[in-house]
């Protein structure tokens, strides 16, 4: 095995390490979406549940043909599906699961105080 093909060995799989983080990441926010009640998603401000079942269900489906049909590449499409999912998972899910516990601030890292 020459130096070339060596290098080829070691990108394809790092692309498809990538890939199944990326699809993980989609999956998880596609299940998370799927949990809360559209009152939240309202309650918090964040559109609706329509809108981000709708974003990250097209997010998961990306993600998974970028990993089965070109080998776990991340092209311009499987780059906007991780990023949806992402803003989901850092902007959405908090704002909806605080909205969910009714909003008590009184809350600290070891429960209420």
């Amino acid at each position: 095995m020459d130096g070339k093909s060596l290098i080829g060995f070691v990108s394809y799989g790092v692309y498809i390490i990538l890939g199944l983080v990326a699809l993980a990441l989609e999956l998880w926010a596609f299940a998370d979406c799927l949990r809360h009640r559209p009152t939240l998603f309202v309650a918090a401000s964040k559109r609706t549940k329509t809108f981000w079942l709708a974003l990250t269900g097209v997010a998961l489906v990306i993600g998974a043909l970028s990993l089965w049909g070109a080998g776990g590449s991340l092209s311009l499409f499987g780059i906007a599906a991780v990023t949806a999912a992402c803003v989901y998972l850092a902007d959405v899910r908090p704002a909806v699961r605080e909205a969910g516990s009714g909003g008590n601030r009184n809350v600290g890292p070891y429960g209420p105080w």
